[in-house]
């Protein structure tokens, strides 16, 4: 049986801020120009002016990505400083109107912007991709579902969404819910065979729904231009380690599952049904609520599920030398996730007496600080 190279990639989002305001801004020109003659096409636009984007190499490690993302994540900051701005690694602002914003003029946004009409509007939100490195077609497909599982444990890990236009929204990812208004978005359909996936787009792409599977914003997706399974759920994390811990625990999860398939074995594919559950308690709950555990038929602690994935991918991450990054999933746990942290930040600026905005301000420099904590 082929034996995967495992490789990484991450994308991340970033949100630009005034540095004295505290309010998003249009990256400006020259912002974009010096990032680019440094980091030539790993950092690009987004739909929004407020938005840029960076992705790694492909990294054969996990230690060769987490030196890559830090590379790009200081170009950014760096530059950035030089217009006044900083980025913060959050997926909403905790305070910005969406209304308030523009896109990107450019061809590909364009055709966004009048395809998607007043949805694509609300997009002032930020992810992290994590690509890994699978080689065949027939083994992304086999993988897809079973992959899928898991795909609400890592969004729990990951939350850092809270806030929506200065409200708590009383979900850990409201990022999700303004995602999903998108079509083609959330849980994988259940492919068996590349072939489908393959028929099923191309009735799309024949028809000129879409132009191709990029169009397709599935939590888990096979990308179109890598060779790779995309997973697509987490929230982009402030801090620097804690989005390597859920890259690594996502290469050790494809890793496992590959591991499972050479031994005549696999994963059980539940329905979407009860994966959309599971999806909706970490949207919601985060790390807090419970998962449900469809193979006990009960509801389990985040914690002693983490545990869990953590020996049972122990094998997987001796093999691929990521074992201190995926300890890291405990550390997000001791600290609280992002949305927890913000939670903490804004109630400890009520209780000094601060109103709305100035709580919502005091989030956004604990975010500027944690984007900066790890580099």
């Amino acid at each position: 049986m082929e034996n995967p190279e495992f490789s990484l990639g991450i994308e991340e989002e970033y949100l630009l801020v005034d540095r004295d305001s505290l309010a998003l801004r249009e990256a400006p020109a020259g912002l974009l120009e010096a990032c680019q003659e440094e980091l030539q096409d790993q950092v690009s636009p987004e739909y929004l002016q407020c938005q840029i984007e960076v992705g790694t190499r492909v990294c054969a490690t996990i230690g060769e990505a987490r030196d890559d993302l830090k590379r790009l994540r200081e170009c950014i900051s760096r530059h950035a400083a030089d217009h006044n701005l900083s980025p913060i690694a959050a997926s909403c602002h905790p305070l910005a109107d969406w209304k308030q914003q523009h896109h990107t003029d450019r061809a590909r946004y364009n055709q966004l912007r009048d395809d998607l009409g007043g949805v694509v509007r609300r997009m002032l939100i930020c992810g992290m991709h994590v690509h890994v490195g699978l080689g065949s077609d027939s083994l992304r497909a086999d993988l897809l579902n079973q992959m899928a599982y898991f795909l609400p444990h890592l969004l729990a890990l990951s939350t850092s969404s809270p806030f929506w236009q200065g409200e708590d929204t009383g979900l850990a990812s409201y990022r999700l819910s303004v995602f999903d208004n998108l079509p083609r978005t959330g849980l994988p359909p259940r492919i068996d065979a590349w072939e489908e996936y393959e028929r099923s787009v191309g009735a799309l792409v024949d028809l000129g729904v879409i132009e191709d599977a990029t169009k397709i914003w599935w939590d888990l997706r096979p990308s179109f231009r890598f060779p790779t399974l995309e997973s697509r759920i987490c929230d982009v994390s402030p801090r620097l380690n804690h989005a390597i811990s859920l890259a690594a625990a996502t290469q050790c999860i494809a890793r496992m599952l590959w591991r499972l398939r050479a031994n005549n074995q696999r994963w059980r594919r539940y329905e979407n049904f009860l994966i959309s559950e599971n999806r909706w308690r970490a949207q919601r709950y985060g790390v807090g609520g419970g998962l449900i555990d469809f193979g006990r038929g009960e509801i389990v602690p985040v914690p002693a599920l983490v545990e869990e994935l953590i020996a049972l991918v122990g094998e997987d991450a001796d093999a691929l030398g990521c074992e201190a990054e995926l300890e890291g999933l405990r550390e997000i746990l001791e600290e609280g996730t992002s949305s927890e942290r913000q939670r903490a930040v804004r109630e400890e600026a009520e209780a000094s007496g601060k109103d709305r905005d100035a709580q919502m301000q005091a989030v956004v420099r604990h975010l500027i600080e944690e984007y900066h904590a790890d580099l």
